[in-house]
């Protein structure tokens, strides 16, 4: 039959269908052009409160490969039980070193495109499965991405954790994520025409990565600078598509800005300031520094618009080395506190054009005065949230996922290998308590004027101390607790239950730093350390105490929270962490000033506890104990009212913070004042808090 009978045969046929049957032939064609939705069943269910991927290749075969894309279908498991079903995908491996990982990260393309991560997110065929097998704390993307929307990045990637079984065997905890590419709610700048035609223009859109491991070849998909050869990859046009005049126009373009840059006067009509878009210059900078990557240049996308005479930086990707996570920088003892661009990975000459700027003035103060409103709005805390949130989302997945994988085991570059997902997820949150003002310094030496930050610096403490309470601080390691000797020196001795002056008021000033001061003569621990120093000058002056001073910066000090409730005692003046010396447990073993590096977290040396032995409101008849705390969380849903009870509230000297069923943060609240829920939408919700050093969860519902 031929194509013309085929079709006036169709037409006859329709003829005799009736309305009722049409109507079904549209609902199964519909069908047929969607995923297919159904009620989860024993198949298909979701393990812990994540969305759960099933992926079953039609061969049953495995992924092997990062270039040949396998047949296979989908089912997708979300939050309220039902069940998508997608007949056909395609999947493939992704990555570079994460590729070579026991724990494999995918690439995985739809038939049509998807909303695959919710209605905000972009419509579009291809999309990744990020392992994070790298990051024990599985977040660090999440984060970054996190990081780069709060310094005004336009397009980050998105994240919606979920669990992945694939051929019938569970792989562990995944991040689905964009691809980059161009497309609206990702880089959203104008397609190129294809094929070209007369009228074509061809100033844009072009996406390109500075590819530190140059896998492209030049003049194809790719070309090095003319002054730094610095490889750059063509990511769109594909290079499938692209045609030798775009290629030709987008290299002309991106030498011409490395020779601006690189040649000419920063004040000149030639200066390399009128062909980048400020914004997304030092969002891209501001992101790169707080995350700590050291592969900032190595790997960095840029873009053009059609008609825009100017480079967009970013998008970000790919940060499960970040946050001090690589051990590559690991004998760098300065590395949370120095800048990726003194520190960070070359690229053939393309940190050098960072570096650049940082010679520029309009440079110094841009990126200070960006990052000094981002420091004022509260970016710690905000950073500090995020983590809190994220590890409250992940808790049941994470504990799945590291009885697939081993937590111990090193898998990439982790600087530290701990036994617990807390410890993790805590040596995150110590990176951010550090960075976050470190980075205010760094900028304000750079800037022309160079403002004090510590004009800027507030800070959020890792421990609140209760009020008019009194402590003992006793090292990790050996018990002995802190003391002074006849001459206000600082040692460590054997506990005496008797002894005034083992007993500490610890009070939180209003810049988030603490006065610790002795019971028996009043006075207040400092560290006397004289001339410039630094994190890691180790100068080893003995610690002593001074009539108080509130504004003298040597007597204020950083409680940094550790795992297990454990605590530096980190001074703001030097900088320097207390260390008990050589670990001794003799009374009359002195206290230093030392060294504050990564070895914070594990040397029992430098980790303290807290106890609280008495209150100042108690005379000197005799210490008074604290009983042990027997408290209760209830909820009243008729009230709609959260609330702790114990037998002294005041005792409660801890937060809650309650988080929907996606992990976003909804409202935080003193334990010993209660919060109403009330206004809540209907819904599964969890309150998370930290007691005594650990982790505590619990669900309720709203609107039942």
């Amino acid at each position: 039959m031929t194509q013309k009978s085929c079709i006036f045969a169709g037409a006859k046929t329709f003829k005799r269908i009736k309305m009722k049957q049409l109507l079904l032939i549209l609902t199964l064609l519909s069908l047929a052009a969607s995923p297919l939705r159904a009620q989860g069943n024993g198949d298909h269910h979701r393990l812990t409160n994540l969305p759960h991927l099933y992926i079953e290749t039609f061969s049953g075969a495995d992924v092997t490969s990062k270039t040949t894309e396998v047949p296979a279908r989908l089912w997708m498991v979300d939050e309220q039980d039902d069940v998508t079903y997608y007949d056909s995908i395609n999947i493939r491996g992704r990555g570079n070193s994460t590729w070579k990982l026991q724990k494999k990260p995918y690439r995985i393309k739809f038939a049509s495109k998807q909303r695959f991560l919710g209605a905000d997110r972009a419509n579009a065929k291809k999309w990744t499965l990020l392992a994070n097998h790298g990051d024990k704390s599985l977040m660090r993307n999440a984060l970054a991405s996190y990081i780069g929307d709060l310094c005004g990045q336009p397009f980050t990637p998105g994240a919606m954790f979920v669990d992945l079984t694939l051929n019938g065997q569970y792989r562990g905890n995944y991040q689905a994520s964009d691809q980059i590419d161009v497309r609206k709610r990702r880089v959203n700048i104008a397609e190129q025409d294809y094929p070209l035609t007369a009228g074509s223009d061809i100033t844009g859109g072009y996406i390109v990565e500075a590819d530190g491991f140059a896998d492209f070849q030049d003049g194809k998909t790719g070309w090095r600078t003319a002054i730094k050869r610095v490889p750059m990859a063509i990511h769109y046009p594909s290079d499938d598509e692209i045609s030798t005049s775009q290629l030709n126009y987008i290299r002309s373009f991106v030498n011409t800005f490395e020779s601006r840059l690189l040649n000419s006067g920063f004040e000149s009509a030639q200066s390399y300031h009128h062909m980048v878009d400020t914004l997304s210059l030092v969002s891209w900078y501001l992101a790169s520094e707080l995350t700590a990557n050291p592969d900032y240049v190595w790997s960095m996308y840029f873009y053009k618009e059609r008609g825009d005479d100017r480079l967009h930086f970013g998008p970000m990707w790919d940060y499960d080395i970040a946050f001090d996570n690589d051990s590559r920088l690991s004998n760098n003892q300065m590395q949370r506190r120095q800048l990726m661009a003194d520190i960070g990975f070359v690229n053939n000459g393309l940190e050098l054009c960072v570096r650049r700027m940082w010679q520029d003035e309009w440079f110094q103060r841009l990126v200070f005065d960006h990052y000094k409103t981002l420091y004022e709005d509260g970016l710690e805390q905000k950073l500090i949230s995020r983590i809190d949130s994220l590890a409250t989302l992940l808790e049941a997945s994470q504990r799945l996922n590291y009885e697939r994988w081993n937590i111990r085991q090193r898998t990439l570059r982790e600087v530290v290998i701990f036994s617990t997902y807390d410890e993790y997820v805590d040596d995150l949150r110590a990176f951010i308590h550090v960075r976050v003002p470190a980075l205010l310094s760094a900028f304000a030496q750079r800037h022309p004027d160079h403002p004090d930050p510590e004009d800027y610096i507030t800070m959020e403490p890792d421990v609140r101390t209760r009020d008019n309470y009194l402590y003992t601080i006793a090292n990790a390691g050996t018990g002995t607790v802190v003391d002074t000797d006849a001459g206000g020196l600082v040692v460590a001795n054997h506990r005496d239950a008797d002894s005034h002056s083992q007993q500490w008021l610890i009070r939180t000033l209003s810049n988030g730093y603490h006065h610790i001061t002795n019971r028996l003569s009043g006075l207040v621990l400092t560290d006397p350390t004289q001339g410039a120093s630094t994190a890691t000058t180790n100068l080893s002056t003995q610690l002593c105490v001074a009539q108080p001073d509130s504004a003298d910066r040597a007597q204020q000090w950083h409680l940094v929270l550790q795992a297990g409730g454990r605590v530096n005692l980190t001074n703001r003046q030097t900088d320097h962490t207390a260390n008990l010396t050589g670990g001794r447990s003799d009374d009359g073993t002195t206290i230093l000033s030392y060294t504050n590096d990564v070895r914070n977290a594990s040397s029992n040396n430098r980790l303290w506890t807290l106890t609280v032995v008495d209150s100042i409101a108690n005379d000197s008849q005799g210490i008074a104990q604290t009983p042990d705390l027997d408290y209760a969380l209830a909820y009243d849903p008729i009230a709609g009212r959260l609330h702790f009870g114990a037998d002294d509230l005041a005792l409660l000297q801890f937060s809650a913070q309650v988080y929907d069923a996606a992990g976003r943060p909804q409202l935080r609240f003193r334990a010993q004042d209660g919060a109403s829920v009330a206004h809540l939408p209907r819904g599964l919700y969890i309150v998370a808090w930290q007691w005594q050093g650990r982790r505590h969860t619990a669900k309720f519902m709203v609107g039942q």
